[in-house]
């Protein structure tokens, strides 16, 4: 990582589950979520009372969460937010998830649209906060995560 002193950019490499390059803001959840019942694909609002985050819009963010969690039904409702508009631009996770890499991928080969989706190291999704401006490239050859502070 770069340094949070000097706010000069870091880069940290990880693994592409979905290719595309996507540049946001980060938003980091507390706990991870499942798409399927804790995401309103219209809005894309968090719309699961118990999450801790419940009525934040995920739409156009960098969506930062340690892992996915839930039905493989997710992947059809993170496709649909994905083709609504709604969805996150790109999701950056320490443990892989196929039920979140699938939504992805669906969307990708059905309308086209790409949110890249990558794992890196849990001590580096350590070091990204919400609000941070962070660029995401992803493909076949490898994935990187580009930060400033």
């Amino acid at each position: 990582m770069g340094s949070p002193v000097t706010g000069e950019p870091s880069t940290i490499h990880g693994r592409p589950l979905s290719p595309g390059n996507a540049a946001g803001t980060v938003l980091r959840l507390d706990e991870p979520l499942s798409f399927w019942g804790g995401l309103d694909a219209e809005t894309g609002e968090i719309i699961d009372r118990r999450h801790p985050q419940v009525g934040v819009n995920l739409a156009g963010t960098v969506l930062v969460m340690e892992r996915g969690r839930g039905s493989s039904s997710g992947s059809s409702v993170l496709a649909e937010a994905i083709r609504n508009g709604t969805a996150p631009i790109a999701i950056v996770m320490a443990v892989p998830d196929e039920i979140v890499a699938l939504g992805a991928i669906v969307a990708d080969e059905i309308y086209e649209i790409r949110v890249p989706v990558v794992v890196v190291d849990p001590g580096d999704h350590e070091q990204l906060v919400s609000g941070q401006a962070i660029r995401v490239a992803a493909s076949v050859d490898g994935a990187t995560v580009c930060t400033t502070r």
